[in-house]
Formats: structure tokens, C-alpha cells, sequence
């Protein structure tokens, strides 16, 4: 049984989520959990110049993605930002590319789900995550999101991302990193993620 968590960070707010994901993922007994990033398509130049370079040494050593390895996975959590209420370039770039494991079937019956950030409350959360959903149902996956049976999506006491969607996280001008509430989100998403596809093997 295995997990793969895989992911687009520019700032490292995604890449924290991407963490909690998986270590929820990996409370479920018996369950493989990998953490992969999907190839940056953006020069050094420009990552200097939107000061990108820096935060992106913190998770340097998560291996980069392939696109077969998606077909050794039973279920596939994805995690970007939002870029205009839609996904960002590079996460498109990878997925564009999977145009050979539609063509076999290769993701047939796998979970999708998936989890974003965004700088704003009204920035494109469920915007960003609904959009993904017709390439995950393209490609024949079962699509989870984070259930109301996490409790925390429905906070009044702090702002907080997450939805029925997926969880998230709201980053501001940059510096604020996800609320543990988020975290929590997302480590139990990875968890119900995971659980199914424990049920799934019974």
C-alpha cells in the first residue's frame, strides 16, 4: 500500500502542508508514504528575483517526481499553490506530460485528492482545487477530500484554511506559515487518504 505525496512549493508553505499530509498518511499500519516534488520550471534568475531561491534550500533534498512514478502509487495527494484562482505552471507542466498513462489506463481507480494555499481568505482555495478535479476524473481516479468529520474546517475561533475541498493554508504576504489548525487539516486528510486505501486492500 502506498501514498505518494506530490507537491509544487515555491516559498515553502506547501511544502510544510506536504509534510503534515504524509505524516498523517503514515498512522495508518503498513502504509509506504513518499514526498515528491514535481520539476521547477522557472530559470535561477527569476526565482532570485521573486525571492524564491533562499526558501526553496529547505526542501532541496525532496526528490524530484517522474511521471511513472504516479502508476506505483494506489492513492496521489497534490499540493500547489494557487496562481490566480488555478494551479501554477509547473504543477500543469508535469500533468501535461501524463498524457501516455491516460492512454494505458495507468491511473484508473487510484485516489486523488488535493490541497493548496493562497496569499488572501478569498484567493482561489476551493477555486484552485475544483479546477483539478476534471484531471483527476480524466484519468479515471477517485477523487477524496477532507471531510466535515475534521472538526476544524468549521473553526470560528482563528482564520483558517480548509474545506470540504481539500485542506489549505492562507500564507498573507508570505510570512506567515500554516496555523497548526491547517496542519492538522492536511495531517488528516493524508490520514483518510490513506485509510481508504487500507480499506481498499482488505
Amino acid at each position: 500500500m502506498k501514498v505518494l505525496v506530490l507537491f509544487y512549493s515555491a516559498y515553502g508553505h506547501i511544502y510544510k502542508m506536504a509534510e503534515a499530509v504524509a505524516e498523517g498518511a503514515r498512522k495508518v499500519e503498513g502504509m509506504e508514504v513518499e514526498i515528491k516534488q514535481v520539476p521547477e520550471t522557472l530559470s535561477p534568475e527569476i526565482l532570485d528575483k521573486i525571492g524564491a531561491t533562499e526558501a526553496k534550500k529547505a526542501f532541496a533534498h525532496i526528490p524530484i517526481a517522474e511521471i511513472n512514478d504516479l502508476t506505483t502509487a494506489d492513492a496521489i495527494i497534490f499540493g500547489f499553490p494557487t496562481r490566480f484562482g488555478s494551479l501554477p505552471s509547473q504543477m500543469k507542466t508535469f500533468i501535461d506530460g501524463t498524457g501516455s498513462l491516460w492512454a494505458k489506463g495507468a491511473l484508473i481507480g487510484k485516489i486523488g485528492s488535493v490541497f493548496t494555499s493562497t496569499s488572501a481568505q478569498h484567493g482561489g482555495q476551493e477555486s484552485t482545487i475544483l479546477g483539478f478535479y476534471p484531471v483527476l476524473l480524466h484519468h479515471g481516479m477517485l477523487i477524496t477530500g477532507l471531510p466535515y468529520s475534521f472538526q476544524g474546517q468549521g473553526t470560528m475561533d482563528e482564520i483558517s484554511g480548509g474545506s470540504p475541498y481539500g485542506a489549505s493554508t492562507i500564507v498573507g504576504d508570505g510570512n506567515r506559515m500554516p496555523s497548526e489548525n491547517e496542519l492538522e487539516g492536511a495531517r488528516y486528510q493524508g490520514w483518510y487518504v490513506a485509510s481508504l486505501v487500507a480499506r481498499m486492500h482488505k
